[in-house]
């Protein structure tokens, strides 16, 4: 029992991370040590699973799928996401530098953690390193799209969104932004518990989910250093999204609503009380990993 509670607790942290822009879930997921048993897990529902479904035995399928695993990890992702929609809109509109401090630190500390599972760097290793890196840098200058209520497009942000979600460094919640319906989805239609909305949303999710498990588990299983070098790069690629001191450079009035096109970044000149949270908040952020990683290595 102490275990799935941990996990429910992990699964939070991922949901966390899944609502923040420029955050991914997958990243907390990489740096728990739970990644390759979530994409084992989910690719577990196959054939064989549907099939001890129809013969109804339930103990065999929920061994075979590592059902409890899944159910102690997602049930505290919707748990968070439910619970901190309203919470983070507020931060982010009265405390964004703070908010973004304090994730960047957690991103910093996640490159050194994760790029030091690499059991051998070579210049494969490398070049992929940068690879993924370039990939994530380059969505930070995509032109966001217009918000789209379309049911078959809201399907495709679910398939397309749980992937970036699965990936780390390359956040699901940005990507939704570039797609157009990060604040329709998961924000308007959380807060105001759209059910159909979101039911054709999580049914895309749960449709990407059991089809980009498989890829992502065999690659790992066949090309795990190069894969470990590809998702560090695409989170060292991510710290340029959520650098804490940046300003809007363009942006675009649609239907009423804002919508950010590319920022400036800068680095702070006055050393005042904004300024000092926001370091402090960093460093909590790599402490926070550090403990993590830290329990994690306890644990074994």
């Amino acid at each position: 029992m102490k275990n799935y509670i941990i996990l429910f607790f992990k699964g939070m942290a991922m949901g966390v991370a899944n609502v923040i822009p420029g955050v991914s879930g997958g990243t907390i997921a990489l740096i728990t040590e739970i990644y390759e048993e979530l994409i084992n897990s989910l690719k577990s529902f196959d054939k064989k699973a549907l099939k001890l479904i129809i013969s109804l035995d339930l103990s065999a399928f929920i061994q075979h799928t590592n059902l409890y695993f899944l159910l102690s990890l997602f049930g505290g992702s919707i748990a968070s996401v439910f619970s901190i929609a309203s919470l983070f809109k507020y931060l982010f509109l009265h405390y964004p530098i703070l908010i973004w401090a304090f994730f960047f630190g957690l991103i910093i500390a996640s490159i050194y953690f994760v790029g030091k599972r690499i059991r051998q760097w070579n210049s494969s290793s490398i070049i992929i390193l940068i690879i993924g890196t370039m990939v994530a840098l380059s969505l930070s200058f995509i032109t966001p799209a217009n918000e789209n209520s379309n049911l078959f497009f809201v399907f495709l942000c679910g398939i397309i969104g749980i992937s970036g979600m699965m990936l780390p460094g390359l956040s699901g919640s940005f990507i939704l932004i570039l797609m157009g319906n990060y604040e329709l989805l998961m924000v308007t239609a959380v807060t105001e518990l759209n059910i159909f909305l979101l039911s054709v949303f999580f049914l895309g999710a749960a449709f990407g989910l059991m089809s980009f498990s498989h890829i992502l588990s065999w690659v790992f299983k066949h090309y795990k250093n190069q894969t470990l070098a590809l998702l560090t790069g695409f989170i060292l690629g991510s710290l340029s999204v959520i650098w804490p001191w940046k300003e809007v450079a363009e942006s675009i009035i649609i239907k009423g609503k804002e919508k950010i096109i590319t920022y400036n970044w800068y680095v702070p000149k006055e050393l005042n009380t904004e300024t000092i949270l926001a370091i402090l908040l960093i460093l909590m952020g790599i402490l926070s990993v550090y403990t993590i990683e830290n329990f994690s290595i306890d644990k074994k």
